[in-house]
C-alpha cells in the first residue's frame, strides 16, 4: 500500500532527529546522560505512554481522535485498585482495568460510528465522564496500590530492564505488526484514506471503528493497571495531559491527522523525542518549561510537514 511507504520515509527523518538529540545530550552531559542507568530511566518513562500512543495511532489513522485516554487510564486504575482491595487478587485487578478500558473504548466507538457524533466531541465528553467518575469513586483522594503489586510488578526487572517496559514493548510490537500486515490493519488504513470507498469495497466501516476505539480504550485500561503498579497510587490528577502527549507523539512520529497514513514504528520514535528532551533538559539544569516549548515547536513542524506532503502528493 502507498500510505505505509510514504510514512516510512518520514519515520527515517524523525529517527534521525532522535539520534541527533541523543548525540547532542551525550556530548553536553557525557558523565550522566549516556549511562545505562539513565537510558533505562528513559525506557521506563516512555513505556506507559507508548501504550496510549499505539492505540491513538490506530484511531488517528482512521481520521479520528481520542481525547479520553488519560481519563480512561485513571478510571481503570481506580477500578483496579478497588477490585484488588476487595478481592486480594492482582489478576482480577488487571482484568477489571482492561475490561473497564475496553468498555469506555467501545462506548466511544459506538457513539462515533453509529451515533455519527464527531470523535472530538464524543471523546471530550468521555474524558470528563471518566475523570469525574474516578473522583466520585475515590472522593478525590488517590488510592494506593497493594504492596504486592507495587513491589512486585512495579519494581520487577528482567535482564536489567523494568518488566513493565518489556510488557509495553511486546504489546506495541504485536500491534505494530498487526497494523502493517493484517487485514485489520489494511482496513484501518482504507477507512482513514476514504471511508466511503472502503464501505463500497466491502469493509464494515462502523464495526471496524468500534473495534479501533475499543482497542484504544483497552490499551488505556492496561496502561492504568501498569501505572498503578509503577507509581503505587492512582494519580487521579496526574494524567490530565496524557491525551495531548499521546497525540503529539503520534503526529511527531509521522501519522497524519487527516487519516490513512502512519506507522506504530514512527509513533515509538515520536514517544521518545519528548522523553529524551525532558530527560536531557533536567540533566542540563534547563528550566522544564523549555521542554514544552521545544515539543510544541516539533509538533507544529510535524503537522506542517504532513500538510506539505499532502499538497505535493495531490499536485
Amino acid at each position: 500500500m502507498r500510505a505505509p511507504r510514504v510514512a516510512g520515509l518520514q519515520v527515517v527523518w524523525i529517527g534521525l532527529v532522535l539520534v541527533v538529540l541523543l548525540a547532542a545530550f551525550s556530548v553536553l552531559a557525557p558523565r550522566t546522560f549516556p549511562t545505562a542507568f539513565n537510558l533505562l530511566n528513559l525506557v521506563g518513562d516512555a513505556a506507559i505512554l507508548l501504550l496510549l500512543a499505539t492505540g491513538m495511532t490506530y484511531v488517528i489513522i482512521t481520521a479520528g481522535i481520542d481525547l479520553s485516554v488519560g481519563g480512561v487510564l485513571v478510571f481503570a486504575a481506580v477500578v483496579a485498585a478497588q477490585v484488588m482491595e476487595a478481592a486480594g487478587s492482582s489478576a482480577l485487578g488487571l482484568l477489571a482495568a482492561v475490561a473497564t478500558g475496553l468498555g469506555w473504548g467501545l462506548l466511544n466507538g459506538g457513539l462515533v460510528a453509529y451515533g455519527r457524533i464527531p470523535a472530538l466531541i464524543v471523546t471530550l465528553g468521555t474524558l470528563g465522564m471518566s475523570l469525574g467518575g474516578a473522583l466520585l469513586l475515590t472522593g478525590g483522594v488517590d488510592l494506593r496500590a497493594p504492596a504486592a503489586l507495587n513491589l512486585g510488578l512495579g519494581l520487577a526487572r528482567w535482564l536489567g530492564v523494568p518488566v513493565i517496559a518489556w510488557i509495553c514493548a511486546a504489546v506495541t510490537a504485536v500491534l505494530g505488526l498487526a497494523l502493517a500486515v493484517t487485514r485489520f490493519g489494511r482496513h484501518t488504513y482504507a477507512i482513514g484514506s476514504n471511508a466511503e470507498a472502503a464501505r463500497r469495497g466491502g469493509v464494515a466501516v462502523r464495526r471496524h471503528l468500534v473495534l479501533v476505539y475499543g482497542l484504544a480504550g483497552l490499551l488505556a485500561g492496561l496502561a492504568g493497571h501498569l501505572s498503578l503498579a509503577k507509581y503505587g497510587i492512582t494519580g487521579v490528577s496526574a494524567h490530565s495531559t496524557d491525551n495531548l502527549q499521546a497525540i503529539a507523539a503520534v503526529v511527531i512520529g509521522g501519522t497524519s491527522l487527516f487519516g490513512g497514513v502512519g506507522t506504530v514504528g514512527g509513533t515509538v520514535i515520536g514517544v521518545f523525542i519528548p522523553v529524551v528532551l525532558q530527560n536531557g533538559f533536567q540533566i542540563l539544569g534547563v528550566r522544564p518549561f523549555w521542554q514544552q516549548v521545544v515539543v510544541g515547536a516539533v509538533l507544529i513542524a510535524a503537522v506542517y510537514a504532513d500538510q506539505w506532503r499532502r499538497r505535493t502528493r495531490d499536485r
